[in-house]
This record gives structure tokens, sequence and C-alpha cells, in this order.
């Protein structure tokens, strides 16, 4: 306790300039005879802090000093300023708590560092949020937030992709966001791990009993791996197309269930051969009938036969509206 109290008044000194006994005691609400052996402890490790009596006296460090105490580079202070995430950090409700760190650490800087280290909030802000869709509703995230800290069992409802709904008892090991999305990662009680979104958590009700979090369970370790396999093991449906030059932009900044693999030279007309990847076919058709004549499917040869059997079936559906 008095070695923390001890870096806090060299940190203070370090970032006011002169304090007076009467000050840092009630900082550090601790009484003014202990700020005195304080001084004394630190004076007898070396630290150069010095009394000025007077009306406008105090203590100080010596001209000059500056504690290595957090060994941090400029560069090192400037990562640690990077705006988080305001969405994220009010999903888990640490919005002031953050602000107030923060303006802490400010204060613990060398002056040398302290406008710098401001100037990144300036600069550089992070934005998870996404353009056009809205924020997911969480029913359940205060009680998954509670049981990671409390490493109480909880009975969830979760609804799968397809709709339906199961329940079951799992051990709460932590939360990643993804962008914008949550991820509710638990244990079963035969330890195997899964990920649930966590808006799907229709219902979780804490159990009395408790568990033994895994010593060797990294989080972010455990989340990299899992989006690996995941990605590995995503369904691939490769097509090739011939794309008119007005769409190829389009097409190399595609969204989130295409992949633009490789584009090939243009043909005499200006068309370019591209190969693009998806994880079904039904996506396949539905992005490639979006871009009407703007784009030609060349392989699989399948593909082709059904888009045109569905631009057929279009036309006929719409002949029937009139």
């Amino acid at each position: 306790m008095r070695g923390d109290r001890l870096i806090s008044i060299l940190l203070l000194l370090q970032s006011q300039g002169q304090m007076t006994a009467k000050e840092l005691s009630e900082r550090l609400e601790v009484s003014e005879r202990t700020i005195y052996r304080d001084m004394e402890a630190l004076s007898g490790t070396g630290i150069p802090v010095f009394a000025e009596r007077g009306k406008n006296g105090g203590w100080s460090l010596m001209e000059g000093y500056r504690t290595n105490l957090t060994g941090l580079k400029e560069s090192e202070i400037r990562a640690l300023f990077v705006s988080p995430s305001a969405q994220l950090l009010d999903d888990l409700g640490w919005t002031r708590t953050s602000e107030e760190a923060r303006n802490k650490l400010v204060a613990s800087l060398p002056s040398i560092y302290r406008e710098n280290a401001k100037d990144v909030w300036n600069r550089i802000h992070v934005d998870t949020s996404a353009w056009r869709k809205g924020k997911e509703k969480i029913e359940t995230f205060e009680v998954l937030k509670n049981a990671i800290w409390k490493q109480n069992k909880l009975k969830i409802e979760y609804q799968r992709a397809d709709g339906t709904t199961s329940d079951r008892v799992v051990k709460p090991l932590g939360l990643v966001a993804k962008g914008s999305r949550w991820y509710f990662i638990a244990s079963k009680d035969n330890d195997i791990i899964r990920n649930y979104r966590a808006s799907r958590i229709k219902s979780a009700e804490p159990i009395s009993e408790t568990f033994e979090r895994p010593k060797d369970f990294d989080l972010a370790q455990y989340w990299r791996s899992s989006t690996k396999a995941f990605l590995e093991n995503l369904p691939k449906y490769e097509v090739w197309v011939e794309a008119a030059p007005s769409i190829l932009p389009r097409l190399q900044f595609t969204d989130r269930f295409v992949q633009s693999i490789e584009v090939e030279n243009k043909n005499q007309e200006g068309w370019s051969t591209v190969k693009l990847s998806f994880d079904t076919e039904d996506e396949a058709k539905g992005y490639v009938l979006g871009f009407a004549d703007q784009i030609k499917v060349i392989e699989p040869k399948e593909l082709h036969e059904k888009i045109l059997m569905l631009a057929e079936a279009t036309v006929a559906f719409y002949k029937l509206e009139k």
C-alpha cells in the first residue's frame, strides 16, 4: 500500500510541478505527517525531492528530473491513447470509466509527452459501427457480463440460424467483439468450447453452481484459432465471369459474401475476366443477377443455365403483373 502511495506522489510531483504537503495529503487521503514520512522515504531511495518554505512553497522534484517509472516510449504512449470504439465501450458500460482512466494516465505522464498524448484523440478515432445496419439488440448482455466475472454457470436459450431454439448449460469464458457484433464464448460440461452470437441468446439465467476457469485458456489466442478454422471450413463456390468496365471497380470492392480473387486481361470489347468466390450457389445467382447485362457467367456452365432460367422467370413474372 505504501509503495503504491510513493509512486503516486512521484507521479503527482512530476505532472504538477509543485504541491504542498496538505495538497498531497488531501489527494491521497492520508495525514500530512504521513506525507512527510513518505518524502523522507523517497529521499532515502535517491529520488531528488526537496521542500521550499514560505507562502508559495511546497514539495517538488529537482529541475530536469524525470522518472522512467512507466518505461513507456512515445510511440507506446500514442498506442495507449488511441480512441477505443465508443459503441463497444457503451455496450460494456465503460464509457465514463475509460475517459477517467485516460485522464489519470495523462496526469501521470511527463509534461513533454502530455500534449502529444492528448493530441492522439484528435487525430485517430475508431468507429466499429456499420454504415446502415442497426445495432444488434442483446437482451441478456448484462447477465452474460456478470457471469463471466463471477464464474457462474448459465442456463441459456439459444436461437440457431434456422430459427429453432435449444436450452443448454454453459460455463462463461469471455466476450469477443467482431466489428460491432458480440460473441459469447463458453464451454459445456464436456469442456468443448463454443461461440454463441450474443444477440441470439434469448434468455440467460445464472445457476448456483460455479466453475473453475481453465488456467491455460487464452481468449485472444482461442479466438484467432477459432476464426482461422471457421474461414478454412467455409464452403467455396467459385465462378468465372466477364464483367463490363463500368462495374469492375465495384467487383474489386465486393461485399461480405463474395470475394474477388483475380482479374485477368480485357477482351476486345473491354470486358475483364474475373474470378469470384462465394459461399453458396444461391449467393452467386443473386449477386450475378443484380448486375443484369453488365456481367456474364463463363464457368460453371450449369450456373450459366440457371441464371438464364431465373432471368426468364423474372421477365415472365412481371409480364403477368400487367
